[in-house]
């Protein structure tokens, strides 16, 4: 992979998130989709996991999750995330910051009727992040609501759904010798485009 060229990038950095993330998944990196998602409490207390990134377009970038799980709660009075992709096989990463907002009712229930029927079962399973006795009772509940929707569509649990990150901040990191990293970080600016900044590594 060449250096990180600041003539060479796009001037968008959704647009070059896209590049970097078609040839991230042309290279062969396993779950390129996947990132890391960083919330916090309302006091700032910090907590992250993995995710998948669903789609991704001038407004943000989208995952699918329960709002009654610890994320979703911690949106619900801290609408602000963080998000890391993490390429090791180009030694690339790019972190995005920024608010958080609902998608759609519409746009919850397009993507929730393209899952897979076990996984559309699994969100009515589950009450993500809540305790549970054992996993035989987790699975003897997905079973039950497995013969219940026997030839039935499933409807979207109603705390199951999708958010987007509006991003504010999106830094294009790519490694170099001797740790001399190139680091480019893009602001969105009040007018609607972004300015573009080389940071030390």
């Amino acid at each position: 992979v060449p250096d990180l060229d600041d003539q060479g990038l796009d001037p968008d950095p959704i647009k070059q998130f896209k590049l970097w993330f078609d040839e991230a998944g042309r290279a062969g990196v396993p779950q390129a989709d996947a990132m890391a998602l960083a919330t916090a409490t309302r006091d700032g207390s910090p907590s992250a996991r993995m995710v998948l990134l669903k789609a991704v377009d001038d407004q943000g970038f989208v995952f699918y999750t329960s709002s009654v799980s610890r994320k979703g709660q911690e949106l619900a009075i801290n609408p602000r995330a963080a998000l890391i992709f993490f390429w090791a096989e180009l030694n690339r990463q790019v972190r995005i910051e920024g608010a958080v907002t609902r998608v759609s009712t519409e746009e919850s229930d397009a993507y929730f009727a393209t899952r897979p029927h076990d996984s559309q079962l699994s969100s009515l399973t589950s009450s993500q992040s809540e305790p549970i006795a054992s996993r035989t009772e987790l699975d003897q509940r997905f079973e039950q609501l497995k013969q219940q929707y026997e030839g039935r569509s499933i409807p979207r649990p109603p705390s199951w759904g999708g958010y987007r990150v509006q991003p504010e901040f999106i830094e294009f990191w790519q490694s170099r010798f001797a740790r001399l990293n190139d680091r480019i970080l893009y602001t969105h600016q009040q007018d609607g485009t972004w300015a573009r900044t080389r940071l030390q590594p």
